[in-house]
């Protein structure tokens, strides 16, 4: 399992020991990955619009192949369902 975001390094070792997350956390600082899975574009905060990553996660099989997709998921959410759905 990873996890994918723009947020730099420390970010990540803070909010991995934080959470105790069992996986590694990837730094896509250019948001390059985020656009090929479709997930980097305009997103509504209250009454602001801005640009930035689409909370999403993918399971995606040891081939390759997407197997489930949830878009504009929570962070505790997402985090289920991920487990859930390889479990």
């Amino acid at each position: 399992m990873l996890g994918v975001s723009p947020d730099g390094v420390a970010s990540h070792v803070k909010f991995k020991s934080k959470y105790k997350l069992p996986f590694t956390l990837l730094v896509d600082a250019d948001h390059k990955i985020a656009e090929a899975y479709g997930v980097w574009g305009e997103k509504s905060f209250l009454i602001f619009s801005l640009t930035g990553v689409i909370r999403s996660h993918f399971v995606i099989s040891p081939e390759g192949k997407i197997l489930e997709a949830h878009y504009n998921v929570g962070a505790m959410e997402s985090a289920k369902e991920a487990l859930r759905a390889i479990g």
